[in-house]
């Protein structure tokens, strides 16, 4: 499978080791180094991880594959494809397909807690997340989908963003969280003079007490899901 990292301060991480240790093969095209993105799925690929980035998606001039991240993630989605979107990913994934994204009131930036749709509750890898007074999930964004593609499914949702989650067909999947973010990435990102923390009033040692606080039960979490979500990728390749 692939995995396209858009930002060299969020390679696929904890994701690609939970994919890897699910038995899948992760090349990983680093487009911010100018490795190339393919407009369509290549031959023999059997499933599209697309990671964060402090751009925004239709930010071209700055970052000018994501027109071609786009096309491929429209292309997969055409197919049911196995794809998963992460954060900047999940913006992309909606908007290559007739969604809509805009700048957040608020940046929304440390532990939040998700809550599963009626749809989510029935969904095959959203059902299976463990809620701990909601979905604890990391999060770090200043934009979010305003509308989704008019074939998607709402899985996920916050207050502080309504398209947390949501699922195209039977294979494809965007998540505005980063499942990857635990403490000492989170610690790291605060370091750098990102737009989105500068928008916000994070309290920045106060949120990254509260991911350490559930750390472990956040990061398996998010790991069964990755899983379940390599199973569709693995049934897809048998399928091939």
């Amino acid at each position: 499978m692939l995995a396209i990292r858009n930002d060299p301060t969020d390679p696929p991480g904890y994701i690609q080791t939970w994919l890897e240790q699910a038995g899948l093969q992760v090349q990983v095209i680093e487009a911010d180094l100018g490795q190339i993105v393919p407009a369509r799925v290549p031959l023999g690929v059997s499933g599209i991880l697309a990671m964060g980035g402090t751009m925004g998606a239709w930010d071209d001039e700055d970052a000018p594959w994501l027109a071609d991240e786009r096309s491929l993630l429209a292309d997969a989605t055409s197919q049911d494809l196995p794809t998963l979107g992460v954060c900047l990913g999940h913006q992309l994934l909606a908007v290559a397909v007739g969604g809509s994204i805009e700048r957040a009131p608020q940046s929304e930036i440390g532990l939040s807690r998700l809550e599963l749709t009626d749809l989510g509750m029935h969904d095959d890898l959203a059902r299976h997340l463990v809620i701990d007074n909601g979905v604890p999930a990391s999060q770090w964004h200043q934009d979010h989908v305003t509308e989704l593609p008019s074939n998607a499914r709402l899985l996920l949702t916050n207050a502080a963003c309504r398209v947390q989650g949501f699922r195209i067909g039977c294979h494809v999947y965007g998540l505005q969280c980063h499942p990857e973010l635990d403490a000492e990435l989170f610690e790291s990102w605060a370091l750098d003079d990102d737009p989105a923390l500068v928008r916000s009033s994070t309290n920045i040692d106060l949120e990254m007490d509260r991911i350490r606080s559930i750390e472990p039960l956040m990061l398996e979490n998010w790991r069964m899901f990755v899983h379940r979500w390599a199973d569709l990728v693995r049934a897809y390749d048998l399928k091939a």
